[in-house]
């Protein structure tokens, strides 16, 4: 066993048999390469990477390419959920330097930690012009064995080309307003020309799902009533929703699509994904009344119950593609999900069989590999009792069969979003079972992540804390599921948590001009220091932290973290017309903003039907970033200053509707609030 074996990631301990010495990243390994003035090989990449798993089989587990790379290099593995800082400054580079990212990163740097050669995946062998992985490490090797000099050049001028990059969002590279009127519009426009008008979502394959993009659509179209905002997140919607991205059996996405029509998904399925998704199916569902969108939300929430959660009450990180295929003995990607009609025949009998292939589009001609169908549900079924029952079968006979692995790491950020997410649907959707999931989640993350000192680990495994410090996401969706957890319970604890987490941001994550970077500012120190504005998979940290900034200053009345808002979310007002695919949550965040956004305080004794009408009315509404308190009467205090001065109106619960602390007339009727947020009455 080399030096990954006791750690926490998943991602790691599965290499920790490999024949190659692998250190974790740390100063230990830098020193080690110093010493024996060899190069570093950093590759990163994370447990649920298939082609991660690929590489790993055919080079890292070779004794022969191991004892190669032991001799001449000092091996570093990395898995980027638990070091996106990490991952983030070196993908930067190797996009710059080859226009393409990807994992497994391969990175050759010097032992000051300068990169100079890059790439993702090498095959054991050539192949398509692609050198193979033994050819790069003697190429290497033998650069830094004869041409020092030249290694060294190359190194300093990437390292200073990343400074460069930097500095693009530094105090004196341009002051922006946060987006305006226009810019929504502009982003609205840019938008519809990227939308695929055949197939919903954006741009072509690979098709990723747009939760955040979804989320300032529909709130755009409840500020403006634009159709164009709506249309663009239903379509995209109830595309996802009956593709193969989405699985038709169990609930839950898929990371991505492999085409345009969301037919064949990269297997992999993500906490974080589906954490957004829930919220913005639940969103959908709230601003449309969708059947559909309701399903996939509670189809969703069971998902993450039923698979992702961790004894301990959190939520883990991912499930693999790959499974074993029972037929061949190996490990294909897709296995567990797909099917074949002889397979239903066994399993349902011709009859009902026959029913099944045609409301799942099961053909003999396939739609993936070696003729097996990925599920569809291109139509709802005529018959919802005989779908059902149908289902329910197949989703029994499936799970016999040998299961992807899971990686069992919890994030910080991740599992804030799905606390999020599971908090309001368990709200909205009348099941309190999923308000509890919250709840303890959140829990753990008090326990386990929070330190005495009030900073966040990153990652969790076993309810025993990892070594990595949080990062500004952690901080950032952790603030946001709290903030929803307390709308959702009035438990004054969850916003109080919350504001201590935002001071944390303010104080070791912004910069004196506004600006966010994702690392602290007692964080390890890298080559450079990482700060991207921009969205991926999840909501960058920084749009994140605005939005749970500009909340938290809703619920308190407080000008320095509206004012920390208003300025994180000039960078969105820059990029809102140029690339608003990538700015999606920042986007959502400034729809709030310009709407207020609505402050909510529902006055009234606790189990008083009247005060749950009022309560649940709030929550439904579509208000653009509403934030929701409600206590008994007289609960106002220091710890929640939305809820002071709020008397009940002739002795029954009353809402008050605010902007910036300034109320329209208290209302007791629930028909009236939900005229005054866009929401059905409760």
């Amino acid at each position: 066993m080399n030096r990954l074996g006791g750690l926490t990631s998943a991602y790691l301990l599965q290499h920790a048999e490999n024949p190659v010495d692998w250190w974790p990243w740390g100063p230990e390994a830098f020193e080690e390469a110093e010493r024996r003035d060899v190069p570093v090989l950093l590759s990163v990449g994370y447990a649920a990477c298939h082609w991660c798993h690929v590489m790993a089989h055919e080079s890292f587990e070779d004794e022969g390419t191991a004892e190669y790379l032991n001799e001449r290099f000092v091996a570093v593995k990395v898995d980027r959920e638990e070091r996106p800082d990490v991952d983030a400054v070196y993908m930067e580079a190797v996009q710059a330097a080859t226009g393409q990212g990807g994992w497994p990163m391969t990175v050759f740097l010097t032992p000051g930690k300068e990169p100079f050669y890059f790439g993702t995946y090498f095959p054991p062998e050539p192949r398509h012009g692609m050198p193979s992985f033994r050819q790069v490490l003697e190429g290497v090797h033998a650069a830094w064995r004869d041409r020092r000099g030249e290694v060294g050049e190359v190194a300093g001028r990437i390292r200073a080309d990343l400074v460069e990059r930097a500095s693009v969002y530094a105090v004196g590279s341009g002051v922006h307003q946060p987006p305006g009127e226009a810019d929504l519009h502009q982003a609205l426009v840019a938008l519809s020309r990227d939308f695929d008008q055949r197939h919903g979502g954006f741009g072509g394959a690979p098709k990723f799902p747009p939760a955040m993009v979804i989320e300032f659509l529909l709130r755009h179209h409840a500020r403006t009533g634009s159709p164009a905002a709506l249309e663009m997140a239903v379509r995209t919607g109830e595309a996802m929703a009956r593709g193969g991205i989405h699985d038709q059996l169990g609930g839950g996405f898929a990371r991505y699509a492999v085409d345009a029509d969301w037919v064949v998904p990269h297997f992999e399925k993500m906490l974080y994904d589906n954490a957004l998704l829930l919220r913005a199916y639940l969103h959908l569902w709230r601003a449309t009344g969708s059947p559909l969108a309701r399903r996939v939300a509670l189809s969703t929430a069971d998902f993450l119950l039923r698979e992702l959660r961790t004894p301990e009450g959190a939520f883990a990180s991912a499930l693999d593609a790959d499974s074993l295929d029972e037929e061949t003995g190996a490990t294909a990607e897709g296995a567990y999900y797909v099917w074949e009609p002889g397979q239903l025949v066994d399993l349902l009998g011709p009859a009902d069989a026959a029913t099944a292939a045609r409301l799942f589009s099961v053909t003999a001609d396939g739609t993936f590999e070696h003729g097996t169908s990925v599920l569809q549900l291109l139509a709802d079924p005529e018959d919802f009792a005989e779908y059902e029952a149908i289902r329910e079968r197949m989703l029994a006979a499936r799970a016999t069969r040998p299961a992807p692995a899971r990686d069992d790491k919890v994030v910080a950020a991740w599992n804030g979003l799905a606390i999020a997410a599971l908090a309001e649907t368990g709200a909205l959707l009348e099941r309190p079972d999923l308000v509890r999931a919250a709840e303890r989640a959140a829990d753990l993350l008090l326990a386990v992540h929070l330190t005495p000192e009030g900073r966040l680990l990153r990652t969790s495994r076993d309810g025993r804390p990892g070594a990595n410090a949080g990062v500004l996401e952690d901080y950032a969706d952790t603030a946001e599921g709290f903030l929803a957890l307390y709308a959702v319970t009035g438990e004054a604890e969850w916003l109080q948590l919350a504001g201590g987490l935002l001071d944390t941001v303010l104080k070791h994550f912004a910069d004196e001009g506004g600006a966010l970077f994702d690392t602290a500012d007692d964080a390890e120190e890298l080559i450079r220091r990482p700060q991207d504005p921009t969205d991926n998979a999840t909501p960058s940290g920084w749009t994140a932290a605005a939005a749970a900034l500009l909340s938290y200053a809703a619920y308190t009345g407080s000008a320095r973290h509206r004012t920390a808002a208003e300025r994180a979310l000039g960078i969105v007002g820059a990029l809102a017309s140029r690339a608003p695919r990538f700015v999606g949550w920042g986007l959502a965040a400034a729809e709030a903003l310009a709407d207020g956004p609505r402050e909510v305080a529902v006055i009234g004794p606790d189990g008083d039907p009247g005060t749950a009408a009022l309560h649940r009315t709030a929550l439904l509404g579509t208000a653009p970033g509403a934030v929701v308190a409600f206590g008994e009467p007289g609960a106002g205090s220091d710890e929640v200053p939305l809820l002071t001065g709020r008397p009940l109106v002739d002795g029954a619960p009353t809402a008050y509707v605010c902007r910036h602390f300034t109320c329209d007339a208290p209302t007791t009727d629930p028909a009236v609030l939900a005229g005054r947020l866009g929401s059905a009455e409760g």
